[in-house]
């Protein structure tokens, strides 16, 4: 007889968790949310207290402790959900889809067959939105293996189901992309990271933050179609996703000006909906001058923070000067 190994026996976890129906993954996230909101002990807490505080300096501290709250159990809620969404088949991930707004913009994109780069920043419940793209395109996506083998297995599995073509993030997944995307295939990326190694500084909030350029090299390289997309949930048990075009002036200029653009419009998706952005990631750290930005208290923190954008402007002023002086002179 053979015996049940840990990661057997995870896996086996896992898949039972994923079983279960996703009002009651909903459930058990807003009272583990409750919890973290009531006690406020959580880091992850103070975490998405201080991003929301760098992302919105002039909103009312009320309004910003109720997004907190709200965003909060939104995360927990999509952490709950993708476990749902990873054990369910095609059939009902695409069923959970309720309305989708902008669907024209997609249809023109995968007409054109120049390829299609999908901008899907941590926002909402992304996961859902594979099953249903799936019908209509065939997907390179770049995949960093879990460290758990069973949860890497239980993913991957989701994937196998969805039929993306898994490419490791390296140089040589990059090269995959770049040639699926040339045969007019699709390709995800989630812009709103920060590189493991190198990047340049990209103003994200006013914060110049060392930012991935991938995204904006690939769009431009290959003058594929940007869109972007994302997908709320809803109060009946499902969600409703939204396509995007991203502004042109992304095919322009640098790879850097590009990756602004992006940015641009991850800021204008999250000014409209706060609350359903991923606010747990520490990304306001990537800037030598922020090091242990998240380890001081918030006054210093955001003390640092006014003092880099203040430098930011001045910087950017000096130089338009500088452009002006050289046109007059010449």
């Amino acid at each position: 007889m053979t015996m049940p190994t840990k990661q057997n026996s995870t896996y086996r976890l896992l898949n039972l968790v994923s079983r279960q129906p996703i009002q009651l993954s909903r459930f058990v996230a807003k009272m583990l949310a409750g919890l973290v909101n009531h006690l406020k002990i959580s880091k992850t807490s103070n975490t998405i207290r201080l991003n929301l505080n760098i992302a919105f300096p002039d909103l009312p501290e009320a309004e910003r402790e109720r997004i907190c709250r709200t965003a909060i159990q939104n995360e927990l809620c999509s952490y709950f959900e993708f476990f749902s969404i990873w054990g369910a088949s095609n059939e009902k991930n695409i069923s959970r889809i309720h309305k989708i707004y902008g669907k024209e913009i997609l249809d023109e994109a995968l007409a054109a067959q120049q390829g299609i780069v999908l901008v899907v920043p941590h926002f909402g419940t992304w996961e859902v939105m594979n099953a249903w793209l799936a019908q209509y395109t065939q997907m390179t996506i770049m995949y960093k293996p879990v460290k758990n083998p069973a949860a890497d297995q239980f993913v991957r599995n989701a994937r196998s189901r969805e039929q993306a073509n898994l490419v490791p993030t390296n140089e040589s997944g990059v090269r995959q992309i770049f040639k699926a995307l040339k045969q007019g295939g699709t390709t995800v990326i989630l812009p709103d990271h920060t590189p493991n190694v190198g990047g340049d500084m990209v103003p994200y909030f006013g914060v110049p933050l060392a930012s991935s350029n991938l995204s904006a090299k690939l769009i431009q390289k290959t003058k594929a179609k940007a869109i972007l997309l994302y997908a709320i949930r809803n109060t009946t048990d499902g969600f409703d996703m939204h396509i995007e075009a991203i502004d042109d002036a992304i095919y322009q200029g640098t790879a850097n000006q590009g990756t602004q653009v992006i940015h641009q419009a991850i800021e204008d998706l999250i000014a409209r909906y706060p609350e359903h952005y991923h606010w747990s990631y520490k990304r306001f750290k990537a800037n030598p001058a922020l090091n242990g930005l998240y380890n001081v208290p918030t006054a210093e923190a955001l003390s640092r923070i006014a003092d880099l954008r203040a430098a930011t402007r001045a910087a950017h002023a000096a130089e338009h000067a500088a452009k002006a002086d050289a046109v007059d002179q010449s």
